[in-house]
């Protein structure tokens, strides 16, 4: 283990790769390792060189989740989609079990976090040697700020390991080296729950709140982040697979060994922390979360905490239709019929109910604002053309070019929905930042850890309404948006998870959800995800033919948890593996 986790600092800063490194500092010979003498100089009074530190840990600690895992979305796992290229992608073998403890998968994040975690280490210790003038617009000194933001990229980063292979080893604010002899043994699921929770707890006060950003801290670690990450380690650790459901009952690496329902009601109570601190607003229109930057620097109300991307057309060049080859798009995911069945009814009513007025033969019409913003599906307006994913059509064109297995494609993250005017027509610039923590993915938490603890209350309902009114779903004089009333507490947990599941999707949360809610078993097993065999006739009749697409695979409750990494096992005497791995 102390090759991976114990590594002497991975970043070599050197001083021609930060703007912050001036010629009025003294200068470092060309091709100087920065030791942490220079990064944390106690003659830097502004302390540049320990910035350009924090900044490295930033980068080596957050990711985007667009198209990460070889090319794919984390939700092409899940029953949500798949991924559209040949062979088995990585992705793939997430979905059908095919990875081990030596042959890890694409998520795996042992190595990567923990590396940083070191990192962050070094910057939480270090940085009280400089001694940094800056304030915040407090008064308080920003040196704790900068300290509290290290420490969060540290809990962040044990929270990443921590969903994935359950309790893990916590190395406090010891700094070992290379050379150390390090044994040491996973603690508890529970012991690593209440460390992430304590440390939020203990910086948040220490960070900017979100009206001390300005364009100049733009995209650091604030208040709401330090809260948000509590909440949502609270829902995690209040959800059955590690309260009640815990694989291996008697393991406490693995969850808790009895059932507490008060965790629900502290998941509650710390996402409504969240939500009370009313320096969050739901975005008026849906799509716009994702395509435009937090405020001051643009006017996203909704995002709390967030990975910067650069404004781009990444995301349309690897997911968008493939016929579009006078722009690019590779057609990268393709969404399952699954998902799209899940959205109701433009009047909120779910497509199975007798009252929905669903008309299979045009199954697109009336249907929840959301799916158009979500999935592209044929006859879906795309850059001056409908979309053509019959077979032969223009984005289903057959033969070997990478393309749609579903007959759709997701459409989340992409730029205006309108069609473009330009002769040929092109892609603009859009910013895809990626976002961990938004307002509504507090308010669903909320509403969810509420039913669990105390029934479906007037609050729970009030969430539901205030989304689906964003959405755009259509409502009678009532006001309840097509959310069922008189609902009993299985009923309305079955309705927030499908809510959840149409309001974050390809967000990374359908793959934790089913996870963590323990229903993955059932959802891989039960029967192959499923697409449509589309086909049109010479007259222009379309026939929709339901199509299994993937035979899902889940050991259950093995797979619950990622295998440690069998590099580890040998490694370290008193690591302890995840059971029947």
């Amino acid at each position: 283990m102390k090759h991976l986790i114990y590594i002497a600092i991975a970043t070599t800063l050197l001083c021609g790769l930060f703007s912050s490194c001036q010629k009025s500092y003294e200068s470092v010979p060309l091709g100087q390792q920065v030791t942490l003498d220079l990064a944390f100089d106690p003659r830097d009074s502004l302390g540049k060189q320990a910035m350009a530190y924090l900044l490295t840990t930033y980068q080596q600690a957050l990711f985007s989740g667009h198209n990460r895992i070889g090319g794919n979305y984390l939700d092409a796992a899940s029953d949500d989609a798949i991924s559209s290229a040949s062979g088995i992608p990585a992705v793939q073998a997430l979905s059908t079990g095919a990875y081990s403890a030596a042959q890890t998968n694409g998520d795996d994040m042992w190595a990567r976090n923990y590396t940083a975690i070191r990192n962050a280490t070094v910057f939480i210790v270090y940085i009280n040697r400089v001694p940094m003038l800056e304030k915040l617009p407090n008064g308080f000194p920003a040196r704790s700020a900068y300290r509290s933001e290290a420490r969060w990229l540290r809990a962040w980063l044990y929270w990443q390991l921590v969903k994935r292979y359950g309790g893990v080893p916590l190395l406090g604010d010891a700094i070992r080296q290379i050379t150390d002899d390090v044994q040491l043994p996973r603690n508890s699921f529970g012991d690593c729950v209440n460390y992430i929770v304590s440390e939020c707890d203990d910086i948040k006060d220490s960070l900017r709140t979100a009206a001390m950003v300005n364009s100049t801290t733009y995209g650091r670690i604030t208040q709401g982040a330090a809260m948000a990450l509590k909440a949502e380690v609270l829902l995690y650790a209040a959800s059955p697979l590690f309260n009640g459901g815990n694989i291996d009952p008697a393991n406490p690496l693995t969850g808790y060994t009895s059932y507490d329902a008060n965790r629900w009601k502290l998941a509650a109570d710390a996402a409504k922390a969240v939500i009370d601190l009313n320096a969050y607003q739901l975005m008026p229109k849906f799509n716009d979360v994702f395509t435009t930057q937090a405020s001051p620097v643009g006017s996203n109300t909704e995002i709390i905490c967030w990975f910067q991307s650069g404004s781009n057309t990444s995301v349309e060049n690897s997911n968008a239709p493939v016929g579009f080859s006078s722009v690019g798009g590779n057609g990268a995911t393709s969404p399952t019929q699954n998902l799209v069945d899940a959205f109701p009814t433009d009047s909120g009513v779910a497509i199975t109910d007798p009252n929905a007025h669903y008309n299979s033969n045009q199954p697109y019409d009336h249907r929840d604002p959301r799916l158009d913003l979500t999935v592209f599906h044929n006859g879906s307006l795309w850059l001056n053309r409908a979309v053509q994913t019959y077979d032969g059509g223009a984005d289903k064109p057959g033969g070997t070019v990478q393309q749609t297995k579903t007959s759709y494609y997701m459409r989340k993250f992409m730029g205006s929905f309108e069609s473009v005017s330009a002769n040929p027509p092109s892609y603009s610039a859009t910013y895809h930042d990626w976002v961990y923590f938004r307002l509504a993915g507090m308010l669903l938490n909320y509403a969810e850890a509420t039913n669990e603890f105390a029934g479906p209350t007037a609050d729970v309902y009030n969430v539901l309404y205030a989304l689906r009114k964003r959405a755009g779903i259509l409502t009678a004089a009532d006001n309840t948006y097509g959310v069922p009333q008189g609902m009993n507490q299985d009923d309305m947990r079955n309705f927030i998870r499908n809510e959840r599941r149409l309001e974050m999707a390809f967000e990374e949360q359908r793959y934790w959800d089913i996870r963590r809610w323990k229903i993955a078993g059932q959802v891989y097993n039960s029967a192959p995800l499923r697409g449509i065999d589309l086909q049109q006739s010479s007259s222009g009749q379309l026939f929709y033919n339901p199509a299994p697409v993937l035979t899902t695979v889940f050991k259950d409750p093995q797979m619950y948890l990622y295998p440690i990494p069998y590099s580890e096992m040998i490694k370290n005497g008193q690591m302890k593996q995840n059971p029947q791995w």
